[in-house]
């Protein structure tokens, strides 16, 4: 389970002080997909780096598992899974290396490990390039690698920033098919994204992140008795239209 509570965090920015993230508070239960959404700029990313325990926050705090991100940082980073845009492969080891040499720094015994690596090459089709070198992927091959890195250690929470960016319309089904079997597999799941529609298709329940505030929270039913809007695009527009940019 993830539970966050008053997470703030500030930056100084030429003298002056931005409010980044602002006292936003969520939970997400086991077996449940919770879309962080926003405009870019919204705090999703920050919210995101001080859940793993990257950055500390001015104010509040997350735990993961009942631990506290800010406290103890490497026991939460042990149980959780994170997939960026932003993540890269090593050139040069294969697809089997990478994920084995991940397993490893996870602490995943040898045995366990290969056996990983077996199940997630099968539920993310990586059977054909699971011996090449990740230098030679193409770039939703690479996004495949990258979520089955992230679960190769099997852990109870996953964190995915912008998962789809950059992916075709068969990579992102690959993405969307994943994040199914982490549902079905009780994990708790944060989808942060800009990408509304599939958001709608995927998550469970919403957080709506405007300039650094959680400004509504539910279920799409509740958004849309709370808002009046129909779609997420139509609240994120209402937003815009209520709020000074």
């Amino acid at each position: 389970m993830i539970r966050v509570h008053e997470l703030t965090k500030r930056f100084s920015q030429r003298g002056q002080e931005l409010v980044a993230v602002d006292r936003v508070s969520f939970a997400v239960r086991p077996g449940e997909v919770y879309g962080l959404l926003g405009a870019n700029g919204a705090g999703k990313t920050t919210t995101l780096r001080m859940i793993v325990g990257l950055l500390p926050p001015d104010d509040g705090y997350s735990e993961v598992d009942g631990l506290r991100s800010s406290v103890e940082p490497e026991r939460v980073k042990s149980r959780l899974g994170l997939v960026s845009a932003n993540d890269g492969v090593y050139p040069w080891l294969t697809v089997r290396e990478l994920l084995l040499f991940f397993a490893d720094v996870y602490g995943v015994a040898p045995r366990r490990a290969a056996s990983q690596v077996e199940v997630l090459s099968g539920l993310l089709q990586l059977g054909s390039y699971l011996d090449r070198r990740c230098a030679t992927l193409s770039t939703g091959q690479k996004q495949r690698v990258t979520l089955a890195r992230a679960m190769i250690h099997d852990p109870p929470v996953m964190l995915l920033d912008e998962p789809t960016r950059g992916l075709d319309v068969v990579g992102s089904q690959v993405v969307f098919e994943y994040m199914r079997h982490l549902r079905e597999l009780g994990r708790a799941v944060i989808l942060s994204t800009h990408r509304l529609d599939e958001a709608q298709r995927l998550c469970d329940r919403f957080g709506l992140l405007h300039q650094g505030r959680m400004r509504h929270q539910g279920t799409l039913a509740e958004l849309q008795a709370a808002t009046q809007c129909a779609t997420l695009v139509d609240m994120f527009l209402q937003l815009q239209q209520c709020e000074p940019v």
